[in-house]
């Protein structure tokens, strides 16, 4: 499975994606603070989400139509990302439909009531405890509230680490902090609600990104990747792939 955020790909990704068998989460370009209570702009998501699943609709591939990702909760912004949701159906209701939500931390509980999860098919949300605040053991007594009775999806969660840069695993940016970052992160998502289903790293390999400037460990490169620049596998990549491969023998057994 594969997130393609946070905008449509080209339609070569998705034939790519049915000849290996791959599903896929494709995306409108939704995401952090737009003008919501614009109805020209909502008129403009309308038409991109039209043409996404126009275009993709008939790949075996899609299995999730994403209306957006990481929309700060308000009334508009609700208002503004149910039609995109209704609309999705209209279009095609043979798919699941759903949005990186928002997850707030109450009284030290990660909580989970975004209102637009109330209309989404699943429950998905962002998650980077212990990169961008505190350390990955943050994880160990993080609790979590889940306000839905509905599959609950984490579509991102990463650290960055500049693949050959090595340390130890106090040390961000090192291959040994993230490796660090998912092994906190998997058991922690072993000890999830009953409704947990599973992740989407972010991401798989790194990638160019203008807005990442620091100079020593990023230099325009966005290095959440399990890949490097280079193509070669970091650290985090083996934690990742014993987690999927106890999760396959545990299905199998079953």
């Amino acid at each position: 499975m594969v997130r393609l955020a946070h905008y449509p790909h080209n339609e070569a990704m998705m034939k790519v994606a049915d000849s290996l068998g791959i599903l896929v989460w494709s995306e409108i370009p939704v995401y952090w603070t737009i003008d919501f209570a614009n109805a020209e702009v909502l008129n403009k998501a309308k038409q991109q989400l039209q043409e996404m699943i126009q275009r993709d609709r008939n790949r075996a591939s899609i299995v999730i139509w994403s209306v957006g990702n990481e929309t700060p909760v308000n009334e508009s912004r609700t208002n503004f990302m149910r039609e995109l949701v209704f609309r999705a159906r209209a279009l095609d209701n043979t798919r699941l439909v759903s949005a990186a939500l928002e997850v707030h931390n109450v009284n030290g509980t990660q909580t989970i009531d975004d209102p637009l999860g109330q209309y989404t098919d699943i429950v998905s949300v962002n998650e980077y405890l212990g990169w961008y605040g505190g350390l990955p053991n943050n994880c160990r007594n993080a609790k979590w509230a889940v306000k839905y009775d509905k599959p609950l999806f984490f579509s991102e969660t990463g650290a960055e680490a500049l693949g050959g840069f090595h340390a130890d695993s106090l040390t961000r940016w090192s291959e040994e902090y993230q490796e660090w970052y998912y092994r906190e992160q998997i058991e922690m998502m072993k000890r999830m609600p009953d409704n947990y289903v599973g992740i989407s790293p972010w991401i798989l390999n790194d990638f160019r990104s203008p807005k990442r400037n620091n100079p020593l460990y990023q230099e325009g490169w966005n290095n959440k990747g399990l890949f490097d620049q280079k193509g070669n596998k970091k650290k985090a990549f083996y934690v990742l792939k014993r987690y999927y491969d106890e999760v396959e023998k545990g299905r199998k057994s079953q």
